[in-house]
């Protein structure tokens, strides 16, 4: 199976592949900069090179590697300026992505910040376009939102909506994040349930387009809106949706990426580890 987590690029970027290794990971994300500022580093030959060899001699597969884009973009804004920027970055995180071969670049999709989903669905497309119009292989992933105030595309058939109106269709995919989606008011707890809401995604996105899967369990409760992140089991969702989450990716050949956070109760480690024991 291919699973792993986000780990950290601090010191080089390579050391990525370190922090993955050492957690046994067999798929996993990075951001490939600071993710709370504008600007990034250049990358170096030598950073290229190294992390490149390490990924290499890791075993790991290339297509089980993902970056995320940085928090502050927001591709859905109604404001020029910040359009622009989001824009801007997004391009820039594209072309580091093929620079590094990282096939797939996760995105969230943005707020509108009270101007109307339409509007904001609008620009969301927009942007998206020009960043596909990049010449490489990299493939930019829609991650489905939670449903906060103002977001786009928690909803599968509005994703989808976004979705299909992207060109090529060659450079989009999407991300599926569990805990958003339970969030948003689509059970997971079952695997009765479970199988029913990929039904749901197959009718609107697309099973085919699916090609990373963050497993989060939630900290909040079904339809509950907060985008807050927990332990594999221990959330509102619970092992029998975890697990059966797990099997329908790990059949499916899906990269698996955790994103749980690291605090008394559990670490990476062990979260990858009972990842795992559901196989």
């Amino acid at each position: 199976m291919k699973i792993g987590c986000h780990v950290s690029i601090s010191g080089s970027i390579d050391k990525a592949v370190d922090n993955a290794v050492e957690r046994e990971c067999t798929a996993f994300q990075i951001f490939t900069r600071n993710p709370r500022g504008w600007n990034a580093k250049k990358l170096t030959s030598v950073d290229i090179t190294n992390y490149k060899s390490k990924l290499k001699a890791s075993k790991i597969d290339r297509f089980a590697t993902c970056a995320h884009m940085p928090y502050l973009p927001n591709l859905a804004t109604p404001k020029d300026d910040g359009f622009k920027k989001s824009v801007d970055a997004l391009i820039k995180e594209v072309e580091r992505c093929a620079q590094l071969e990282i096939p797939y670049l996760v995105t969230h999709l943005g707020s509108h910040l009270g101007t109307g989903e339409d509007v904001g669905i609008k620009r969301l497309v927009e942007g998206l376009t020009k960043a596909g119009d990049t010449k490489n292989d990299v493939m930019i992933l829609l991650e489905n939102t939670a449903g906060q105030k103002n977001s786009v595309g928690s909803e599968f058939e509005q994703l989808g909506e976004i979705f299909n109106q992207l060109k090529p269709t060659k450079k989009f995919g999407v991300c599926f994040d569990s805990c958003h989606a339970f969030v948003a008011g689509y059970d997971l707890r079952t695997e009765k349930k479970v199988k029913e809401t990929f039904e749901d995604f197959d009718k609107y996105v697309g099973i085919e387009n699916l090609k990373i899967l963050h497993l989060n369990d939630a900290k909040g409760s079904i339809g509950c809106n907060l985008d807050r992140h927990y332990h594999l089991g221990l959330g509102g969702i619970g092992e029998k949706g975890i697990a059966a989450i797990v099997k329908f990716a790990n059949k499916r050949k899906i990269p698996i990426i955790l994103e749980t956070p690291i605090d008394d109760d559990r670490d990476d480690f062990e979260n990858i580890r009972k990842a795992k024991e559901f196989v």
